[in-house]
């Protein structure tokens, strides 16, 4: 979630094909797959940097083991090792994160509400951004392998 802004019900249900490493963009795929998306908007490609990347890698079959849990599963993590700044800080804070981090580097508005799957009250035109473009902000903000947060939560903001 940590540099995708996916939903955390769009991470565990990602499934091999949606899951794309092999391609010049390594990327996932939201869509239905049996299943209801949020909103017609959900449905979008999310380009992979840093751990996000990494994470597929390891898991090119998704996520399997947390489909029923993963939201707790993930709270008690963070619960359990101190890395709450407060009770607000949950899981779905890596999703208000990323879209914090693409605010601070000046991400255009209809990107941002793309990425983020988010309904724009706008009519839809074309198939939207490319990947090459949603890339070019997702390096600028993306937390790389081997990067330390400076506090619980805090993301490191890559250099770009």
């Amino acid at each position: 979630m940590i540099n995708t802004g996916a939903r955390p019900s769009e991470i565990i249900n990602l499934r091999a094909p949606r899951i794309i490493l092999d391609a010049n963009i390594p990327h996932i795929q939201v869509r239905p797959d049996q299943r209801v998306l949020k909103t017609e908007f959900s449905y979008r490609d999310i380009p992979l940097v840093g751990v996000s990347l990494e994470a597929m890698r390891q898991f090119p079959d998704g996520f399997p083991r947390y489909r029923d849990a993963f939201s707790a599963a993930v709270n008690k993590f963070l619960e359990d090792h101190g890395l709450r700044e407060t009770e607000r800080h949950t899981l779905y804070s890596l999703r208000h994160g990323f879209k914090d981090r693409l605010r601070d580097v000046e991400t255009p508005d209809e990107l941002k509400d793309e990425l983020m799957g988010h309904d724009t009250k706008t009519p839809r035109y074309g198939d939207g951004h490319g990947l090459h473009l949603k890339l070019k902000y997702i390096e600028r903000i993306a937390l790389a392998p081997g990067m330390q947060l400076l506090a619980p939560l805090q993301l490191v903001k890559a250099a770009g």
